[in-house]
């Protein structure tokens, strides 16, 4: 192995060490420098700090999960198809057609979403 190479591993074997040796710091720090006042209430046990009112069922919105999941999905998209216009004339006519085929189906899935309705805000 050439000697460029092993110093390259170095640096980076430095700079790991070094990450871990902050984050060590950081968490030693913070265990010695935060105030503490153990008490028995501070020990119960709870949900989110504020009591139940009426059942103990909570009504969610799918739309808004609905709704993070196309975003994710179209941004992949966009994560995918950037890079590859970029190089487009590299790839040839073959590699076109494989994208096309790739941004159908996911036009399909959004023309799907749109035709149930799903991107109807109400």
């Amino acid at each position: 192995m050439d000697t460029d190479r092993l110093s390259d591993y170095a640096v980076f074997g430095v700079l790991l060490l070094a990450g871990f040796a902050f984050v060590a710091a950081a968490m030693t720090a913070n265990r010695l420098l935060r105030p503490s006042a153990p008490s028995k209430e501070k020990g119960l046990t709870y949900e989110c700090g504020v009591d139940p009112v009426g059942r103990d069922w909570a009504q969610v919105q799918i739309r808004y999960y609905v709704y993070a999941f196309l975003f994710v999905l179209f941004a992949v998209e966009a994560v995918f198809l950037f890079p590859w216009a970029a190089v487009f004339r590299a790839f040839g006519p073959a590699a076109a057609v494989e994208m096309g085929v790739f941004v159908g189906v996911l036009a399909l899935g959004l023309a799907y979403a749109w035709r149930k309705g799903v991107l109807r805000w109400r």
